[in-house]
């Protein structure tokens, strides 16, 4: 290994075929296990223990069951095998998904197995771009940085699409690197396709690597000016057919299924709108409708006016600003090595400064530097919708430059040639990074307490080591001083990489993660905490299970004509496994006490109303949380979820319903499977909270009315009108504040108006009939006895 820290940035990277044998011999030796070793190190974090995570984000699982029923379903990427509407995203991850479905049969491992093989391929891309630039050592730290970064493995065990983007992504990083390595123009357009192809994975956000590749192919790549922005406009050419030409598809056919969380039903307006402005400037950015009868719009009428600090929108990832990605929320899933890789960038750039301008090593630095800085400000500064599950993007380019970076510090502490100041640029950045590792790590006072003092030895013995072997020249014999370089490079990674590994240790071995919103490691301060007994990730201050504390600022508690401020949920439920003496987020996560909880308090409620293990509260205005026990008989409101705790002020819609981790109701799936005749979908409820639940229990179609959160106007009154003379929907389940309580985009007066055709219309199944529970205070115009006690209501509807 010293062989190669020894070698001149120039020779590090492949070597030529007129290298001498017996340095091919050497290198041979340990490159390509280190290369495989780096693949089974991801192989083994990302799909140990798969299965555990069930279905993962039921959303999508739901929409990879419909695709292998129908082939429609699986282009449109549609919720359900019926095409009444589609998820928010578009399908190329679902594709992967449901291909390996359709071949191997549902299931969690068909589902996530693809997933899992999308991050170890991100792994070996990643180790080929920076070995053609920067050599094997190089290449292997990027690898396992790569493959060690928390959330990338927590997300990389999950269903959404992020772990495809990251792969095309970064593919198109090793595309366009070779087409300034060979000049050649075919290889920059496939790196555009495949931004085209992210973009049809998870929409603008896979743009935001263009500013990477378009610097580092402009300033770097071979030809005058002039060619290079010919080549580039062609490229740009590419990236518009590839990125378009679903949209165009999909949107040009008519009766297309409804378009998941846009305004207008069409795949552009989604663009703009809910995964494009609205992500980056939040509530009312992309918002091209009216707001009906509600008082919210955009995001804010989808999540009541957001879950808090970072403005509208469901902002998980703390307060906006240039430290959040160093907050607890987002601190130990990403930052570990932010302060390493900017180091690092910078001293690899002024070491590379006098080179000529199509230098490949310069060229990587600008690319990856411009990659992180660029998602660097983004994720910092949105304002709109944000999980932590995001930063995942930022892996790459962080692993990149520690490596690269990383060696080409290590070759210039050790060359003699150099002045002195480059011996303390190496100990600099491991010493800032092992001082923030240790920060880190002390949020988490109860998480493995001995390793912080284990990332201090290391630190402190690989700076010693390192600086012995720049200044010992004098008293050390040269063989000894390339040993104890080794010895002190080899400390101060392990220094480096400890926490991270830890974490991902934690990720894999300590639970099912929380598929809607994995995250990774334990929890920590205000943070989004990993396992604690429960299923992992979740939401602030510890909580478990796919469940959503009562209110949350008016996300699920919101009101029935979509108010942005929404509702609070009453005496809401404190999370669980929570660190102990830690308050929740912002002293509770918001309303409840700095003290800390067994997990923070819940949203709208008071901290000490809520116990682990499951205080009941009261119904907020949207309803229960989707999701009773299967075998249950009993209200409708109160449901026990998942995790067996009970909750409230969800999603309206619930109770028999399922949805965000609960199970359905045996007896009301029983009952519609039985009189579903030959209607085409099962039944009709309020979000897709709740449909996903209902479609994996049952694997029929179920209509999502209001889409994602139940706000999308995606049911108008004519196209109910349609579906039950058609004898296409026989069944609707209505909550007592409507369509789920919550207001949308354009959609009130439309979903308002649908609704009450059907209670004014259609016939109120008693609920005893399905195992409910009868109660006098019915909304129902057609009888007092059929509303269980949340206030919903089964309709049967006949043409």
């Amino acid at each position: 290994m010293s062989a190669y820290i020894d070698a001149p940035a120039e020779s590090s990277a492949v070597p030529p075929h007129s290298r001498s044998a017996s340095l091919r011999a050497r290198r041979a030796r340990w490159v390509r296990p280190a290369y495989w070793g780096s693949l089974i190190l991801a192989a083994l974090v990302y799909c140990y223990g798969l299965g555990q995570n069930g279905n993962a984000n039921s959303y999508y699982a739901a929409a990879v069951l419909s695709g292998t029923k129908s082939w429609s379903a699986m282009f449109y990427g549609s919720l359900d095998a019926g095409n009444f509407i589609t998820v928010d995203k578009p399908p190329v991850a679902l594709w992967l998904m449901e291909t390996s479905c359709r071949i191997l049969g549902f299931g969690s491992w068909q589902m996530l197995l693809p997933i899992a093989a999308c991050g170890v391929a991100s792994v070996a891309v990643l180790y080929s771009a920076v070995r053609r630039s920067f050599g094997t050592v190089a290449a292997t730290v990027a690898a396992v940085v790569l493959a060690l970064t928390p959330i990338t493995v927590a997300i990389n065990r999950d269903n959404n699409p992020d772990p495809v983007l990251v792969l095309l992504t970064v593919s198109a990083a090793w595309f366009c690197l070779e087409a300034i390595r060979r000049g050649t123009l075919r290889h920059l357009v496939i790196s555009a396709v495949l931004v085209g192809f992210a973009f049809n994975t998870k929409m603008l956000q896979a743009y935001m690597v263009l500013p990477a590749l378009f610097l580092a192919y402009l300033w770097a790549a071979r030809g005058s000016w002039l060619v290079r922005v010919r080549n580039l406009l062609v490229a740009g050419v590419a990236l518009i057919v590839s990125s378009g030409w679903w949209m165009v598809v999909v949107d040009s056919i008519k009766g297309h299924p409804f378009i998941g969380s846009s305004s207008d039903g069409t795949v552009w307006n989604l663009v703009i709108g809910y995964n494009g402005l609205e992500r980056v400037l939040g509530a009312n950015a992309g918002n091209v409708t009216g707001s009906g009868s509600g008082t919210g719009s955009g995001a804010a009428a989808r999540f009541g006016g957001g879950g808090g600090a970072g403005g509208g929108g469901a902002n998980f990832g703390g307060t906006s600003g240039a430290g959040r990605l160093f907050n607890d929320t987002l601190g130990g899933q990403i930052s570990w090595l932010i302060p390493f890789a900017v180091i690092a960038l910078v001293g690899a750039l002024v070491l590379r400064g006098r080179r000529r301008r199509t230098d490949l090593q310069r060229a990587s630095l600008l690319l990856w530097g411009m990659w992180l800085l660029t998602h660097y400000v983004v994720f910092s500064f949105s304002s709109g919708t944000f999980h932590p599950y995001y930063t995942t993007m930022l892996a790459p380019p962080i692993a990149a430059l520690t490596g690269a970076g990383g060696t080409m510090l290590l070759r210039a502490l050790r060359s003699p040639s150099r002045k002195p100041v480059w011996a303390a640029v190496l100990p600099l950045g491991i010493a800032v990074s092992a001082v923030w590792a240790v920060l880190l790590l002390r949020r988490s006072t109860s998480f493995a307490p001995w390793l912080w003092p284990l990332v201090v030895v290391l630190a402190i013995g690989g700076v010693v080591a390192l600086l012995v072997a720049r200044f010992g020249a004098g008293s050390v014999a040269t063989a000894v001083r390339k040993r104890v370089l080794a010895v002190g490079a080899v400390a101060a990674a392990l220094a480096l990489v400890a926490g991270p590994a830890a974490y991902a240790a934690d990720t894999v071995t300590a639970g099912a993660i929380q598929g809607t919103n994995p995250t990774a490691g334990p929890s920590s301060g205000d943070g989004f905490g990993g396992p604690g007994g429960g299923t992992r990730g979740g939401f602030p201050g510890g909580m478990r299970g796919g469940e959503l504390p009562g209110g949350m600022g008016g996300f699920p508690g919101g009101t029935s004509s979509g108010s942005s401020a929404g509702q609070s949920g009453q005496s809401g439920q404190g999370g669980q496994s929570g660190q102990s003496g830690q308050g929740g987020f912002a002293g509770g996560f918001p309303g409840g006490t700095s003290e800390g909880t067994s997990g923070g308090a819940a949203p709208g409620g008071n901290a000490a109303a809520g116990v682990a293990g499951g205080a009941t509260g009261a119904d907020g205005a949207g309803g229960a949380l989707p999701g009773g026990t299967a075998g249950t008989s009993g209200g409708l409101g109160d449901a026990t979820g998942g995790d067996g705790r009970t909750r409230t002020g969800g999603f309206g819609g619930g109770g028999f319903g399922g949805g965000m981790g609960g199970t359905v109701s045996s007896a009301l799936m029983s009952y519609l499977e039985k009189n579903q005749g030959s209607a085409t979908w099962l039944v009709a409820v309020s979000s897709a909270q709740s449909a996903a639940e209902m479609i994996l229990q049952s694997g029929k179609p179920v209509i999502a009315m209001g889409g994602f959160t139940g706000s999308d106007p995606a049911m108008t009154l004519a196209k109910m009108k349609s579906l039950i003379a058609s004898g296409k929907l026989r069944y609707v389940l209505l909550g007592s504040s409507g369509m789920g309580g919550m207001g949308g985009p354009g959609g009130g007066d439309a979903n308002s108006a649908a609704t009450s055709y059907v209670k004014s219309t259609c016939t109120a199944v008693s609920a005893s009939a399905y195992g409910g529970t009868s109660s006098s205070s019915s909304t129902a115009s057609s009888t007092s006895s059929s509303t269980a006690s949340s206030g919903q209501t089964l309709y049967e509807c006949t043409g």
